[in-house]
């Protein structure tokens, strides 16, 4: 089952050990994202269309990252993305997964996003956090 928590929440869980997956795509996450967020989209953007399609790897990159008791609190921008991806995980085996409400930037019904609660951003990360590593891990494991 998903649970919801708000931006603050999820940052406490997170200080606590629970791990932020921003699901929005590389270039989103590249530009900014919640300090110590890993980033696995649910979409990439098509750069021959323009338009977002589909991850087909995104439960096997999470899985081959994160074991299925791992603490997920899973968000994106404005709290789409991130509950269709929090439902897969669950779908997947994950119990412990929370969507972020209000994502990163603020969602249109009134969530305060990371942004506007004035959380710790990022702008650069860790490599071992980017999905080019991320995608390699579980290249490698299957």
């Amino acid at each position: 089952m998903v649970t919801h928590v708000s931006v603050r929440q999820a940052r406490q869980q997170q200080d606590a050990g629970a791990v932020y997956l921003d699901v929005r795509s590389v270039p989103e996450f590249e530009r900014a994202h919640p300090a110590g967020a890993y980033n696995v989209p649910l979409l990439h953007l098509d750069p021959a269309t323009r338009q977002m399609r589909p991850n087909p790897d995104f439960v096997a990159v999470v899985k081959a990252n994160f074991p299925t008791d791992a603490r997920l609190l899973v968000g994106c921008q404005i709290g789409l993305r991130s509950v269709q991806a929090a439902e897969l995980l669950a779908s997947a085996g994950y119990p412990h997964v929370s969507n972020v409400l209000g994502g990163f930037g603020g969602s249109q019904t009134g969530d305060t996003g990371w942004v506007q609660a004035g959380l710790p951003v990022e702008a650069t990360s860790d490599a071992s956090r980017a999905y080019e590593t991320l995608h390699a891990n579980a290249s490698a494991r299957r």
